[in-house]
């Protein structure tokens, strides 16, 4: 499953999710509302397989200096609505997430991460990948509540449409009431040039190859926080 899904394997505390339910026999943890322990490994939330109508994933971590890791690999074939809230109330924790969707029909994604004591993380990082005829809505909200100064958050946006009729949106916030370390927010649209293009298939790429080598660049290209 890990192949398949392009997942990153490493020694960690897991809960799994797949087609939007929990995975008991593969999670080393129960589904759990709020992360209140220490764990001598990482927190691997994993997120994966194919959605439709309405999902939520909630993470609410309110223990110190535990590291917690999200991964997301979901597909939608029909409209789907998926929310993600991310809170970090452990102070000196961090949550790193890399979610990656692809989507062939209407799909709306809000994330929320909100900070609510100092010196917490919440980086994450979105790719949506647009099949011909769909559309994708993916807001972004970062919340630094009072009295929470040393933050980091970071929320960044990537999208590649892999045909002209595909839309996609992106819509940062910010809502910053304390001193962060740092607050930022970035978003892009990747699309390949006629020279790249040109280089590739004088290579000897056909064009549906093509297609497969600059997907699975932009499904590589994550960055590390």
């Amino acid at each position: 499953m890990w192949n398949e899904f392009n997942i990153k394997t490493f020694p960690a505390e897991t809960i799994v999710y797949r087609d939007g339910i929990y995975q008991e026999k593969i999670s080393t943890l129960p589904e759990l509302k709020n992360i209140n322990k220490k764990y001598d490994l990482p927190v691997h939330i994993i997120y994966i397989g194919k959605i439709t109508g309405e999902n939520t994933l909630n993470i609410n971590l309110n223990q110190s200096n535990q590291p917690v890791f999200l991964s997301v690999n979901i597909k939608n074939n029909f409209p789907a609505f998926f929310n993600i809230f991310i809170k970090n109330a452990g102070k000196n924790s961090n949550i790193l997430g890399h979610i990656l969707l692809q989507n062939s029909s209407d799909l709306v994604v809000k994330i929320t991460a909100e900070h609510s004591a100092p010196n917490t993380g919440i980086l994450l990082q979105t790719k949506i990948i647009g099949e011909k005829n769909s559309f994708s809505k993916i807001s972004g909200t970062a919340i630094i509540d009072k009295n929470c100064e040393n933050t980091k958050s970071d929320i960044r946006f990537a999208g590649h449409a892999l045909d002209k009729s595909a839309k996609i949106r992106f819509t940062p916030k910010q809502r910053i009431l304390s001193v962060p370390e740092f607050a930022d927010h970035s978003a892009y649209i990747f699309h390949p040039n006629k020279e790249q293009e040109n280089y590739l298939q004088s290579a000897g790429l056909s064009s549906a190859d093509l297609k497969d080598v600059l997907i699975e660049s932009f499904i590589k290209d994550f960055n590390l926080f």
